[in-house]
Parts: C-alpha cells; sequence; structure tokens
C-alpha cells in the first residue's frame, strides 16, 4: 500500500512538472480558487515548484494572473449584483461599516484580496461599491503576487528543512 501511494504521489508531481500540464492546472486552480467558490491554490502552485524547481517564477506569474482574474470575475460579479439589487428595492447603497470603511480605502483596500476568508469577497463587494476597476485590478494583482511569492518561498524553506 505505501510503494502504491509513494508511486501515485511521484506520477503526479510528475505530471505537474510538465510545464504543458501544470502551468494551465496552476492558472486554472488559481482563477477559480479567487471566486467565492472555497478552494486553494497554493498547494498547487508548490507541487508545481517543489516538482520543478524551473518553474518557480512561471508558476508565480501564471498563478498571479489566474488569481487576478478569478478577482477580476469576482469584482464584475459584485457590480452585477449590485445593480440588480438597486434596480429590484429601489433602495440607497447600504451604509455597514466595512462598506464605508472600503470606500474610504478605496481601491487600495484590493491589496488585501489575497487574505484567506474576506479577501475574495472583498473583491466582489468592491465591483458592489463601483471602485475603479483596473486600479482594483492591479492592487489585487500586487497582493496575490507578494502572497505567492512568499508562501511559495517559505514552503520550499520549510520542506529542506525536513528533508535535511
Amino acid at each position: 500500500m505505501e510503494a502504491y501511494l509513494q508511486s501515485l504521489i511521484e506520477g503526479l508531481l510528475a505530471t505537474l512538472a510538465l510545464p504543458k500540464v501544470g502551468l494551465p492546472s496552476v492558472f486554472i486552480i488559481a482563477l477559480v480558487s479567487a471566486t467565492l467558490l472555497p478552494l486553494g491554490s497554493e498547494p498547487a502552485v508548490f507541487l508545481l515548484v517543489k516538482a520543478d524547481p524551473s518553474l518557480f517564477w512561471p508558476a508565480i506569474v501564471v498563478a498571479t494572473i489566474g488569481n487576478t482574474m478569478g478577482g477580476a470575475i469576482s469584482w464584475w460579479m459584485g457590480y452585477g449584483a449590485e445593480r440588480v439589487y438597486e434596480r429590484a428595492t429601489h433602495h440607497a447603497p447600504t451604509e455597514a461599516k466595512a462598506l464605508v470603511w472600503l470606500q474610504r480605502f478605496g481601491a487600495r483596500a484590493c491589496l488585501l484580496s489575497w487574505l484567506p476568508i474576506v479577501g475574495d469577497p472583498l473583491c466582489a463587494v468592491a465591483g458592489w461599491l463601483r471602485l475603479p476597476f483596473w486600479p482594483c485590478v492591479g492592487y489585487m494583482a500586487i497582493g496575490k503576487f507578494l502572497r505567492y511569492l512568499l508562501m511559495t518561498t517559505f514552503g520550499l524553506w520549510v520542506a529542506e528543512r525536513l528533508v535535511a
């Protein structure tokens, strides 16, 4: 059983190490994980880089692009939801404390889109508030890039220490 599990893991790592399979997989996983669906993309990035260290920067860039595009999709979903809500209810926009805070910081608040649990809804709320799209996407990209860079580097550092 242990040998089977070992060969299964090695086969998975070998498949992920292929740029034609690994990078598109990282892109799709990162894109989907940035929507409101509960999925984490960091393990996919880490496994790809662990399997093929030469893909460190391509994996970081591809994951950042995919995750930022997912955040942009969430922004548009929030924007559309707000328009539908306003049309259906004819109410003034809701002024909750978090919304006021987000409006005060504007697009810069999207730097926090990398945070677990609150980051993905933050992108949707930015769209709901009609914060400027391109600045939001730019701040999302910066935050997400730094997250992938730091988490992957830290994961590799820990893996080295565990093997040594």
